[in-house]
């Protein structure tokens, strides 16, 4: 009596799941990344119609209530230039960028402040605005 095997094991892989996954992660990748922002505080900076391409190294913001961040770190005012001569000399840079982020309602003696301290150290400033 010959027995036959009714249900034969295909050996052969689909990798067309495989690849649906892939391109779901990679669209998830790409979502996420367009959210992320440089600088988390919300500022409505003033407009200009004249923009600087150059890379910062530093951010300093003022806040619509005064007070003022380092990156995404507040700190007080006398604290800022301790911080920046920090960081900057831990990581070695001759030439330091700040772009420096300001709320359209702040007072112009509070930008001031901040662009004394970079005066004083020899630092390039510069002003972040929207385009007009």
């Amino acid at each position: 009596m010959a027995l036959k095997r009714r249900n034969k094991v295909d050996p052969s892989f689909s990798m067309s799941s495989m690849t649906d996954i892939v391109f779901l992660l990679l669209i998830f990748f790409m979502v996420t990344s367009t959210l992320i922002a440089p600088n988390a505080l919300k500022l409505l900076l003033p407009e200009s119609s004249h923009q600087t391409s150059a890379s910062p190294i530093a951010t300093v913001s003022i806040s619509q209530d005064l007070n003022f961040y380092v990156g995404t770190t507040q700190l007080p005012f006398e604290d800022i230039e301790g911080v920046l001569q920090y960081r900057f000399k831990e990581e070695n840079i001759e030439e330091p960028t700040i772009s420096l982020h300001v709320h359209r309602s702040v007072p112009m003696q509070e930008v001031v402040k901040v662009m004394n301290i970079a005066k004083n150290n020899r630092w390039k400033l510069i002003l972040a605005t929207t385009a007009k």
